[in-house]
């Protein structure tokens, strides 16, 4: 049998297709993708189960002209195979090849970069707004899944849906998973309509939709009624859309592709908005995707063999995340006001073993960071310590509620914020580079950034007793081995202090590293050391409060900051702050290095860290220009923040 695949290189060549080859090339793309990921890793789960329907979506539209808006967008593969890219997505996530999110840098058929959730629904209605205005016919799509419709934007976007005068299909894919198991009482009341069809009840839904939709001519009114009249629509989930006069069309089988491509022309051809329900099996043909589609959300590379995934005989590095997993359960066997709270990814913060050993002190609220927060008040406020685990890039959704519920009332909330710095393959949606700058700003925030796993307990073990709220960033990265420094960093964590690492002499320099950056310093300083120039290292440990008596024990010496984060409002942008304001002279003495203001581009984290300006050789660099030329370069500090 002839491949499909190799002759699809657009929409257009998907369009010459019967629809009786489209299950075909539905398993063709499913094994390219297996086949890819297996190599590079990524999001695997969802974008096995969402094959049939990205095609029958782009066999019935045209995406070059008409808008298909993704909500979160990890699971566009299948999109991206389709729209001119089948022949780079073997580097998908990878240095020089393509992003694992929607890029409109890449093709005309993605809208936006998104990486987060609930936004879909929400651009989807502005768009349609800009083409009721222009009089446009082009039609619009928003792909949002269960997960992402129980966040709150996607709540405000659905009860503003009656602006849109036109066309605007919301297609709510329905696998019952965000990452892990989706939470919450929508999810419950999807779960009702799930478990109450048959695949016979799935296909005679099916078969009404498009046998009543639409009569060109008629109301979405009179089709709706039609539609009722032979259709029980007394389900919860037709009853939640239909309250807010939305109408609902499905549930419907989300691998039929012969019925989806039926509904999608039938239901394109509505000059209303409308949602369709689809229900997707998120690792739909691969037995292990289906059976464990937590791990294989996403996932590092694998080996295939045959229908099964080979575990890598190399047992995975300890991560900062297994680190954290081990201590929150530690502390919460001695202290039962500790309680955990999570946005929709229990195992990515490694909070699986406390969910087992506490459940009554664990809550997953789904993808709902703001919720996740005010939860974390409220329980403070009534004498609790809440552990709020969520990523860097996420945890900017809910800025306001840390300012206004945590802030401003001096509430003693733990933030545990992992991803933080630049995270590899997912790249600029999901780099942790602005979380400093954002928080630093706020009353009552203690800002602490662990060096190493020793750090990350012992800063913990702070967070627990500070009776002001704390945050405590760590990278996605594997803890470093800095056991020959382990006296320095065995010091309990006192509030604004940091630690010396290493001392010399008559040093040259100073290299001031905040967190995870200490491994990279250390390793400077050796590269360094080799060339006759002794540089002492100081593990800063807090952004905020900072060490006053830092600047004054640096006197005459050159200092380099080392962060990971952006330079703009970051760590050494605050240390420069307070040399302005108290030691005027150190001033002109410090040198900023963290990541500039632009897109560091999806690459593995070392890679990322050399790109930025932020690895071994860079900062050597950095210290051997300042103690050989005798200057500052201020000009690189301007251009950069």
């Amino acid at each position: 049998m002839d491949k499909l695949l190799e002759q699809i290189n657009s929409p257009d060549d998907l369009k010459k297709l019967a629809v009786t080859q489209l299950p075909q090339l539905s398993e063709e793309i499913r094994q390219f993708i297996l086949s890819s990921i297996s190599k590079t890793g990524g999001h695997l789960a969802s974008n096995l189960g969402i094959v049939e329907l990205t095609i029958a979506l782009h066999y019935v539209f045209d995406f070059k002209s008409d808008k298909l808006l993704w909500d979160v967008g990890h699971q566009c593969y299948a999109h991206k195979i389709l729209t001119g890219r089948r022949e780079k997505f073997p580097q998908v996530r990878q240095r020089n090849g393509i992003s694992g999110f929607p890029n409109p840098a890449e093709s005309p058929c993605d809208q936006f970069r998104v990486g987060h959730a609930g936004t879909s629904i929400a651009t989807a209605i502005g768009m349609a707004l800009g083409l009721q205005k222009l009089n446009e016919e082009e039609k619009v799509v928003s792909i949002v899944g269960d997960a992402s419709i129980v966040n709150g934007l996607s709540f405000e976007a659905l009860n503003n849906l009656g602006l849109v005068k036109r066309q605007l299909l919301i297609v709510l894919n329905d696998n019952s998973m965000a990452i892990d198991p989706t939470q919450g009482s929508l999810a419950k009341y999807f779960s009702r309509v799930r478990l109450s069809h048959t695949y016979e009840d799935l296909r005679k839904t099916a078969n009404n939709i498009f046998n009543h939709t639409p009569v060109i001519g008629k109301s979405v009114e009179e089709i709706i009624e039609k539609m009722k009249k032979s259709i029980r629509m007394t389900l919860p989930a037709s009853q939640m859309f239909e309250s807010l006069n939305i109408p609902y069309f499905g549930p419907v089988d989300g691998h039929d592709i012969a019925s989806l491509v039926k509904i999608f022309k039938s239901l394109s051809q509505l000059k209303h908005p409308a949602i369709l329900h689809v229900y997707t099996k998120k690792g739909m043909g691969f037995a292990p995707a289906e059976e464990d589609k937590p791990r294989f959300h996403s996932t590092g590379p694998f080996k295939l063999n045959g229908d099964n995934a080979e575990s890598d005989s190399n047992p995975p590095k300890r991560s900062f995340t297994d680190a954290f997993s081990d201590q929150i359960v530690s502390l919460a066997q001695n202290n039962n006001r500790i309680v955990a709270i999570t946005a929709a990814m229990c195992d990515g913060v490694g909070l699986s073993e406390f969910s087992k050993k506490f459940p009554d002190r664990f809550y997953d609220v789904g993808i709902a960071e703001s919720f996740a927060v005010d939860l974390a008040a409220g329980l403070a406020k009534s004498g609790f310590i809440p552990v709020v685990c969520i990523y860097s890039t996420f945890l900017q959704r809910a800025f306001d509620q840390i300012f206004q519920e945590i802030a401003l009332q001096n509430l003693p909330v733990i933030f545990c914020i992992d991803r933080a710095g630049l995270v590899g393959a997912d790249g600029p949606t999901h780099h942790g580079l602005m979380d400093i700058g954002f928080l630093r700003m706020m009353p009552n925030l203690v800002l602490v950034s662990p060096a190493d796993e020793t750090e990350l307990k012992l800063a913990l073990d702070f967070a627990a007793a500070n009776p002001r709220c704390t945050c405590i960033r760590y990278p996605r990265d594997t803890v470093p081995s800095t056991g020959l420094y382990l006296p320095a960093l065995s010091q309990p964590f006192q509030l604004g202090k940091s630690v010396t690492v290493i001392k010399n002499p008559d040093p040259k320099a100073a290299v001031v590293s905040l967190g995870a950056m200490l491994s990279e310093s250390l390793k400077a300083a050796a590269l360094l050391k080799a060339d006759g120039i002794d540089v002492d290292v100081i593990n800063a440990r807090f952004a905020r409060p900072l060490d006053d008596d830092l600047l004054i024990s640096l006197k005459e010496k050159y200092i380099i900051t080392v962060e990971d984060h952006n330079i703009s409002c970051g760590f050494g942008s605050a240390l420069a702050e307070l040399a302005a304001a108290k030691f005027p002279d150190a001033a002109d003495r410090i040198r900023i290095l963290g990541v500039p203001n632009g897109l560091i581009s999806c690459g593995s984290r070392s890679v990322q860290l050399a790109d930025a300006g932020i690895n071994a050789a860079a900062i050597a660099e950095t210290v051997r220009q300042l103690v050989n030329k005798k200057y500052i370069n201020s000009s690189f500090i301007a251009k950069n923040v």
